[in-house]
């Protein structure tokens, strides 16, 4: 049996994610190309096709978070189980990015770093901590995480999914009709969703008419969430005062894109949680072991939900 390696990387990057791999698996053979006796696939944005005919495989183990890529290729087998990438250095960055997305907006810090480009001195009145609601939108492991961050550092927190996901210290909001509710009581709402087809687009016109007139909205999960020229509306309209975004339909975000030169935007270049190969590579191992010991693997992907 083998393991194939199917990584979209520069040569470096791939190397590196080869070594990391093998001294992990050292008794494994690492295969480029695929072969019959594949039985266990390591995955990051593998091109279509590159899973199909492999009689012996039994697991896919995705290296990214999402897995929205994967589940839209028609050619990466339905009946074999999917592992997406838990890993809980992503999930620590993560938490790093959106508390420091929360206090910047909370603290107006980014309308500070416009005043020092114009040229102005002029102060803000300054909030307390427990006077800033934020609601989590996604309780997986990441969501969780960052939900937890936040209330460590005194911020009252809804968490909002579309299951129950319970989370000390947070209240809790689920389903569709609790949504509406969530994102008008939140000050600065923090997507973490995965991307499905009932996410899709989601922060359009309709939902961001529902948040709270002034409040802030914090991307970091997926760029089809939301509805570009929706969202310039409701930052021009002032509805909405500001937005941080990490993803976009199209990366690297193309130059002629509006939200570039946008005041009320602030960008980042998909690093709100970046994967680091050295923790990622033993989750990805410890699973590879899992079925070799003829135990389920962990993490694995409910295709129903999407997730």
């Amino acid at each position: 049996m083998a393991l194939l390696l199917a990584i979209d990387a520069d040569p470096d990057e791939r190397a590196s994610w080869r070594a990391l791999l093998q001294a992990e698996l050292p008794d494994e053979r690492l295969l480029d190309a695929p072969t019959e006796d594949v039985d266990i696939a390591i995955v990051a944005n593998p091109p279509a096709g590159a899973l199909a005919g492999l009689p012996r495989l039994r697991l896919i183990q995705s290296l990214w978070a999402g897995v929205d890529r994967l589940l839209a290729d028609p050619t990466v087998p339905v009946d074999v189980p999917l592992a997406r990438m838990v890993d809980p250095a992503m999930n620590e960055a993560m938490a790093e990015t959106a508390l420091w997305a929360v206090l910047a907006l909370h603290r107006g810090f980014f309308d500070y770093a416009a005043q020092q480009r114009a040229g102005e001195w002029r102060v803000h009145a300054q909030r307390r901590a427990d006077e800033v609601l934020i609601a989590v939108l996604g309780l997986g492991q990441m969501g969780r995480t960052v939900a937890l961050r936040l209330a460590a550092n005194r911020y009252p927190v809804w968490g909002w999914s579309t299951h129950d996901a319970a989370v000390a210290g947070v209240r809790s909001t689920v389903g569709e009709a609790a949504l509406p509710a969530t994102l008008a009581a939140a000050d600065i709402v923090v997507n973490l969703l995965p991307l499905t087809r009932a996410t899709n687009g989601l922060f359009g016109a309709r939902r961001l008419a529902q948040m709270k007139p002034g409040a802030a909205l914090v991307n970091l999960a997926r760029g089809a969430h939301v509805v570009d020229a929706d969202l310039v509306d409701a930052l021009d309209s002032g509805w909405l005062r500001h937005a941080v975004l990490d993803v976009f339909h199209t990366e690297p975000l193309p130059p002629e894109h509006p939200f570039w030169r946008h005041p009320r935007i602030t960008l980042l270049p998909h690093v709100a949680a970046q994967t680091d190969p050295r923790s990622a590579a033993r989750v990805a191992a410890d699973n590879v072991r899992a079925v070799r010991a003829g135990r389920a693997a962990l993490h694995l992907v409910n295709r129903a939900r999407g997730y």
